[in-house]
């Protein structure tokens, strides 16, 4: 059962006798989409945080999807039939809640896997014998299909996390040696090339988890090698690998229309993860990858991503190489990347860009991660992305990966009483997807400078749709001008709230 449970409309606006209707729906913590009706006013009651005169230039959304992993096929498997189907339909059906349209798989095990796997364990198999997706067919098409039943124009995008293990330099699926893998430690030096640094210091295989000293760089220090082995044969392979599990996903009648070469090369992982330097990057993409992805399959788009680091400079070494940029469709940005949107967009205008990967939190499920996720979803679609994918859709318990870590989910099933609960998060995504649809355009944002208050303006023809979050402990007032009418959002504290000017 949702845990949220419709009330009341809280936030109010500014009325007006002759003024134009205006749809609002809410959630709280406490109340769950409560649905009222407002007007627009002849004058502004708060600051105006956002201006608009109908000849902004916006941002076309495309589309909005999540991602498909064997842990959230365990999680739904401990719901009845019924529940299922609710779920699929509330997530994927165009009269759901959510109405995701995309989905995304990874080639081989990625960090909610049930354990390691790849598509090709046959060492040195080059003809790609052995190659196959029987791991898929059992684990990860199952949710595919489930989602496809509600939306039968699905399309997928992919990417790895690790290539086989034998086509790496240390012969592991993991970067770094931990209690979780097999790797020996002595191993953990290969990621600098620096015996100095093997004591420990400069490597940290619970980086991603944010935890200490950082000053404000992600990650603290850059791979000096790639792990991915550099020779002509293992490269064309590895393109061949990508062409040949888009073939069987398409067997599947499961389409693949873009993919990525890499889940965040810029995380050094004790899971599934293979960082590349900027050289290789170029090298693979443009000599191997693109290629072989025109002759076979000329209707995938290829994307550079996921890029995870907020070294601005690093990512424009790679950008700004002419020859890649004309053999890719667009950009796949997440987690630390976010800070780089507004260069990103500005420096490179014909690409488009995709949240490729929400932020995964820590496991609590609760109102504050929603609140993030909110403020995730406001400064990523106000800075200019136009593609956006959900990580976990369904977790059991605290979301317990693999690998010893703990992570969020739009749905918690708890796993003894097999009950299912709507966390706060999949309500976040609510405000924005139910509404804002392929061709809407984001024209206005104020967000990072209002990062407790953020607010985004989006126009689909004639319409337009606010969404205005309050993390605060207080009521907010401010004002959006949308030609010569006020929007005045008084939200109540701790509110995720929308706006239908129509």
């Amino acid at each position: 059962m949702k845990r949220f449970i419709l009330s009341s409309l809280c936030g109010m606006l500014a009325l007006t006798s002759t003024a134009q209707t205006v749809k609002v729906y809410t959630t709280t913590e406490k109340t769950s989409w409560a649905q009222g009706k407002a007007t627009l006013s002849s004058k502004g009651s708060g600051k105006v945080v956002v201006t608009i005169d109908g000849t902004e230039k916006g941002v076309p959304f495309q589309a909005w999807g999540t991602t498909f992993n064997e842990l959230d096929l365990d999680a739904f498997n401990l719901l009845s039939r019924e529940e299922q189907e609710q779920v699929m339909r509330d997530i994927y059906s165009p009269q759901g809640d959510l109405r995701f349209t995309h989905g995304r798989v990874s080639m081989n095990a990625n960090d909610y896997a049930r354990e390691w796997y790849s598509c090709s364990e046959v060492a040195g198999d080059f003809q790609l014998k052995y190659f196959n997706i029987d791991h898929d067919r059992r684990n990860i098409i199952p949710l595919a299909r489930a989602a496809q039943r509600y939306c039968p124009e699905l399309q997928l995008f992919m990417s790895p996390w690790s290539p086989p293990a034998w086509m790496k330099i240390n012969n592991n699926y993991c970067v770094l040696s931990s209690k979780y893998n097999n790797q020996d430690p002595k191993q953990d030096y290969l990621l600098y090339m620096s015996p100095e640094e093997s004591d420990g210091k400069a490597i940290d295989p619970d980086e991603m988890k944010l935890l200490g000293e950082r000053n404000g760089v992600f990650p603290r220090k850059l791979a000096t090698q790639n792990f991915f082995i550099q020779e002509p044969r293992y490269l064309q392979c590895y393109a061949d690998m990508f062409s040949k599990f888009i073939d069987l996903y398409k067997a599947e009648g499961l389409p693949i229309t873009k993919v990525m070469y890499q889940n965040e090369a810029y995380s050094y992982t004790p899971y599934p993860g293979c960082p590349w330097t900027a050289e290789g990057t170029i090298r693979f993409n443009n000599e191997y990858l693109a290629p072989t992805l025109r002759k076979n399959h000329p209707d995938v788009e290829l994307w550079l991503g996921t890029i995870n680091t907020n070294r601005l400079d690093y990512v424009e070494r790679t950008l700004d190489d002419q020859t890649l940029q004309s053999n890719i469709k667009g950009i796949g940005t997440q987690w630390e990347c976010r800070n780089n949107l507004p260069q990103l967009r500005k420096r490179y205008p014909n690409l488009r860009i995709m949240m490729s990967e929400s932020e995964c939190g820590n496991g609590s499920m609760d109102w504050k991660a929603g609140e993030h996720t909110f403020f995730l979803l406001s400064d990523n679609l106000g800075n200019g992305v136009d593609e956006y994918y959900n990580w976990n859709f369904i977790l059991a318990d605290n979301g317990m990966s693999t690998w010893g870590w703990t992570q969020n989910a739009l749905i918690q099933v708890d796993s003894k009483t097999r009950k299912m609960r709507y966390t706060a998060e999949y309500y976040a995504y609510k405000h924005f997807s139910h509404f804002i649809e392929k061709g809407t355009e984001m024209v206005g944002y104020a967000g990072r400078e209002l990062s407790k208050t953020p607010v985004t303006v989006f126009r689909n023809g004639k319409s337009y749709i606010v969404t205005a979050g309050n993390f605060t402990d207080e009521t907010s007032t401010v004002s959006v001008q949308i030609n010569k009418k006020y929007l005045n959002i008084q939200t109540q504290p701790h509110s995720f709230n929308t706006y239908i000017i129509k």
